[in-house]
């Protein structure tokens, strides 16, 4: 039975967290689900697709709209409910919604072992849009140099103009609707700065004891100077200070430099992930 939810409660995350496991177990890697969007869903809308066989759980899908009008899709069918269509009830289920909604591009997002994930995006006409490699760190970080002329400290309301030129500087992208980019999930803007000026932004999102670092950037004419070596290693040994037992980001397959920076501060890959555009 399909249930259309527009927020989860205790039974619920439970049942999912059951889900992955079981999954994880079945087929290694990792599952993008965001915990901390999920635990901070406000209701307002339609934005997970669970499957039941009376109490248990069998299939899930989540909405995420991380960069709106883009909607992320990720999910997950138990392994012995398999080949059933339940993927695709879910996917033709949420696609609507999407629509509804204005999202003008829908990515599922998908591991790329098994290939089950990569079938169900063929099959509804989906397109390779990018790879991400996962990542996470589980020890300390390697030593990195430390600059005394970079600080780094929390994003204030008069650094949403410099952190967004940033963002289209090193992305080519900035949030439509700067005000709501992260309402959907507890996170905190981190600005870098040289000699007092911003060159630099991350996000960090906790969840129990793992630590989220995304949208890591340094202007490109500040790159190559080991700034971010030296900001990643010092959020990587405060979460670890905090009691983290992981830091995780994502890196695009493509991006050596990138790759090679967090590699060498101990990072390891843990999953890769494929994008796929699907038709509206």
């Amino acid at each position: 039975m399909l249930e259309l939810a527009h927020s989860l409660n205790d039974a619920a995350l439970d049942a999912i967290a059951d889900l992955e496991r079981r999954v994880i177990e079945a087929d290694g890697g990792r599952l993008k689900l965001e915990w901390g969007v999920l635990r901070s869903r406000k209701g307002h809308q339609i934005e997970d697709l669970l499957w039941w066989d009376g109490d248990r759980l069998l299939g899930f899908l989540g909405i995420y709209a991380f960069q709106a009008p883009t909607a992320e899709l990720a999910g997950m069918v138990a392994p012995e409910a398999r080949r059933r269509g339940i993927a695709s009830e879910l996917l033709a289920a949420a696609l609507p919604l999407c629509k509804d909604r204005g999202y003008t591009k829908n990515l599922l997002v998908t591991p790329r072992t098994p290939t089950a994930g990569r079938d169900l995006a063929l099959r509804h006409g989906g397109v390779l849009d990018h790879s991400e490699y996962a990542l996470q760190l589980t020890g300390e970080p390697a030593d990195a140099p430390r600059d005394p002329r970079i600080s780094v400290r929390p994003m204030s309301a008069d650094d949403k103009s410099a952190v967004n030129s940033l963002r289209l500087a090193g992305f080519g992208w900035q949030p439509p609707d700067p005000e709501r980019e992260t309402a959907n999930e507890p996170v905190d803007t981190l600005v870098v700065e040289l000699d007092g000026a911003v060159v630099g932004s991350a996000l960090i999102t906790r969840d129990d004891d793992t630590v989220g670092v995304y949208g890591f950037v340094v202007h490109p004419e500040h790159q190559g100077r080991g700034i971010g070596r030296d900001v990643l290693h010092r959020i990587c040994r405060q979460a670890r200070a905090d009691g983290a037992a992981r830091v995780h980001l994502e890196v695009s397959v493509d991006n050596d430099r990138a790759l090679g920076l967090y590699t060498s501060l101990g990072f390891s890959p843990v999953a890769t992930e494929d994008y796929y555009a699907l038709p509206g």
